[in-house]
């Protein structure tokens, strides 16, 4: 049986950032998963790094998207050096457009927002939107610049931050999937797998959406999938600089000159079809923000499953068992909250306290919620 001071079911890139965080604190680390690791949600994913909130449920945690964002360069280069590999970060800042006949008022609004959140962001008017990305529609009536913001290629990161976990000792075992948490009274001692068992001082369930399949670990872990489709397509004629948001679609430019939109919210299960209705929505919406895509040639389509939760939080720390820690529920954050969850989930196993606030995040909260409706019933 293999023993580690920490074993982690799932190895996407929270996985394996906490893994490598882990293994450079000097602990040794089992990853775990039933696929080859890195090709779920990880894979599937856009790579924007922004900390603005795109709904209600999202400002809750914009403290901690602000604190991944600022660990993002120093993440970057660390795992870069060590595993040898480019990233394609890059951080050019979103540019926000607006469509809408009450561009004015609602410009307001969300500058009022972003600002009170902390968060930088410019008003810009629709020449001035244009003159840094001339592709844009002539229908824009505003745009704001949310200066310090960015993207990595996700697919890029994800390998690297395998690679990187690898060089620094972690053991990465793929196709041996988590089957339960190994519980003995109200301590983990690890996990049990499809082959076998491992022990383990600390435990992290990190499989995405998949973690509320894992016995035991779903009254923490109430995690659902939300699919996600999205089309990689390349432009004669449209190089863009910032990524661009819009109400119904984004789009993310990379170095080698492709453009990545999406995306699409579905609530089918674990179904990864792509669908004609899903791809016209994404390639509908783009064309209205940069009409020139009319004529872009699609070079990829994809549909993968983001973990949501049901308050759509992220669902992050101990648990009552002992030794237990989750980590997932990340939804459409998962490569931008990559950085903080992985110092968080070793600052707790190496010292047991936090550098920031995550009792909103605490897994208890779903246990608490049940046990609650239990004795009001």
């Amino acid at each position: 049986m293999n023993r580690f001071d920490v074993a982690i079911a799932g190895a996407g890139v929270i996985g394996a950032s906490i893994a490598f965080e882990l293994a450079n604190a000097g602990l040794r680390v089992g990853l775990y998963d039933a696929r080859e690791p890195g090709k779920e949600a990880s894979w599937a994913s856009a790579g924007i790094i922004s900390p603005a909130p795109e709904n209600q449920s999202m400002i809750s945690f914009v403290p901690l998207s602000r604190a991944s964002v600022a660990l993002y360069p120093a993440f970057i280069q660390n795992i870069e050096k060590q595993s040898g590999r480019s990233t394609r970060y890059r951080r050019n800042g979103t540019l926000e457009v607006v469509l809408s006949g009450d561009a004015q008022e609602e410009l307001s609004t969300l500058i009022t927002l972003h600002h009170g959140l902390g968060l930088r962001a410019e008003p810009l008017s629709a020449e001035r939107a244009r003159e840094l990305e001339p592709c844009l529609t002539e229908e824009l009536e505003a745009a704001i610049l949310r200066p310090d913001e960015g993207s990595v290629d996700n697919r890029a990161l994800t390998e690297a931050v395998l690679e990187a976990a690898r060089g620094k000792g972690v053991q990465i075992f793929a196709g041996n999937g988590v089957e339960a948490i190994w519980r003995e009274s109200d301590r983990c001692r690890g996990l049990v797998l499809e082959q076998g068992k491992v022990e383990a001082e600390w435990t992290v369930v990190a499989a995405g959406c998949f973690s509320a399949k894992i016995e035991g670990a779903a009254p923490y872990a109430p995690v659902f999938p939300a699919k996600g489709q999205m089309v990689l397509m390349r432009c004669e004629g449209v190089s863009l600089e910032h990524t661009l948001w819009a109400e119904h679609v984004y789009l993310v430019p990379r170095k080698n000159g492709q453009i990545l939109a999406g995306s699409t919210v579905e609530r089918t299960g674990f179904d990864r079809d792509v669908t004609i209705a899903g791809i016209r929505k994404i390639l509908n919406a783009a064309v209205e923000v940069v009409p020139t895509l009319e004529k872009a040639r699609i070079e990829e389509t994809w549909a993968g499953l983001r973990p949501d939760s049901p308050d759509h939080l992220p669902i992050i720390g101990p648990t009552d068992i002992e030794g237990l820690l989750i980590a997932t529920g990340h939804f459409r954050s998962g490569i931008l909250l990559a950085p903080i969850t992985a110092k968080l989930i070793r600052e707790w196993i190496t010292s047991q306290r936090v550098s920031v606030d995550w009792e909103r995040l605490s897994p208890m909260r779903f246990l608490e919620a049940a046990q609650s409706q239990s004795h009001s019933a």
